[in-house]
């Protein structure tokens, strides 16, 4: 598999020099810090200054910039728990990343799940959200309507709805077992060589009682702390949905654009990109992604060693491939 000979990659001595774990570690830590000090500002501190102020100012929702600009570091360390690399033991990795997904509101669980599978079956029918048509030798997604419904979920998509399916996913984990197998695999569907084996996969996670009672405890909590956020908000509750909006659209635009209108055969099925070295920070390297696709064992710091020792440059500047997703849907992406 794809995702077995990136690991043999990584773990070849001539791909790049050995990444420094006590290098990465104080990276994560100041984020750590910074998203923390962000996530808290927006839920307990902004509301405190509103209060004192005697509502929203221009001056105050400005400060929420720094906030929407923690977003992608928030989401990275998350990734790097997936990846088990923000703590050597792999306990205080996972509690410490559960706790991160937490506070986005995201199902840590779920969103594990689905990125190795990701990773396992990159550019699969299942995993390509800018593809209108999809060939699999036996169906075709075509006709007019159901092109129309798809640029609309396309565009809804990338204006935030996939951190709102994202914020509802562990609804699912509520319903019985069979229903929530139905509705997943529904949504994963069939299509591709692979299809059936990827949505038996997605529906025994949904069935997992282990991960479904994780996933009630989970998004719980998250409710509780953004219920008591918005409590303190008060009148001004606009503000914090504003700033949830803001983070979600992030997400969801960031998501699938390493990978938008990738073909099959292009290496580990994604890009980099260009970045000035501060943003490339905050994105904690993710501009670099088929590196990471290529070498997923690797923690983000060690990835621009690995442009330099293959002497590879991106010539596509990152934002401005963001702003290309909004070209709409692709016809597709190479043959099956």
């Amino acid at each position: 598999m794809e995702s077995m000979s990136a690991e043999r990659a990584a773990r070849s001595p001539s791909a790049t020099r050995a990444p420094r774990p006590a290098e990465a570690a104080r990276a994560n830590a100041v984020l750590i810090a910074f998203v923390l000090a962000a996530l808290g500002y927006e839920l307990i501190g902004l509301p405190l200054l509103i209060d004192a102020t005697g509502g929203p100012t221009l001056a105050l929702l400005a400060t929420l910039v720094p906030v929407v600009l923690a977003t992608p570091a928030h989401w990275g360390l998350i990734h790097e728990g997936i990846h088990g690399q923000l703590s050597r033991e792999r306990r205080p990795n996972e509690w410490l990343a559960r706790a991160l997904a937490i506070g986005l509101a995201m199902p840590f669980d779920a969103v594990r799940f689905g990125h190795l599978m990701h990773h396992r079956f990159t550019r699969e029918p299942f995993d390509r959200p800018d593809v209108h048509e999809i060939h699999d030798g036996h169906d075709a997604r075509t006709g007019s309507g159901a092109r129309w419904r798809r640029r609309i979920a396309y565009y809804a998509r990338l204006l935030g709805g996939l951190y709102v399916a994202e914020l509802l996913l562990p609804l699912v984990a509520f319903l019985p077992v069979r229903l929530a197998r139905k509705i997943v695999a529904r949504g994963v569907g069939a299509h591709g060589r692979e299809g059936v084996q990827v949505q038996r996969l997605f529906a025994n996670h949904a069935a997992d009682p282990v991960r479904r009672r994780r996933a009630r405890r989970d998004w719980l909590v998250s409710v509780a702390l953004y219920a008591a956020s918005f409590v303190l908000y008060g009148k001004a509750w606009p503000v914090l949905l504003a700033a949830m909006y803001l983070r979600g659209v992030w997400l969801s635009v960031a998501d699938n654009l390493p990978h938008y209108g990738v073909a099959l055969d292009e290496p580990g099925r994604a890009r980099d990109f260009r970045v000035p070295r501060v943003l490339g920070v905050l994105l904690m390297n993710h501009h670099l992604h088929r590196q990471h696709h290529l070498h997923p064992t690797l923690p983000w710091t060690a990835l621009p060693a690995l442009v330099q020792a293959h002497q590879e440059a991106a010539s596509a500047d990152y934002l401005a491939a963001a702003l290309r997703q909004f070209r709409g849907l692709q016809p597709g992406v190479g043959a099956e």
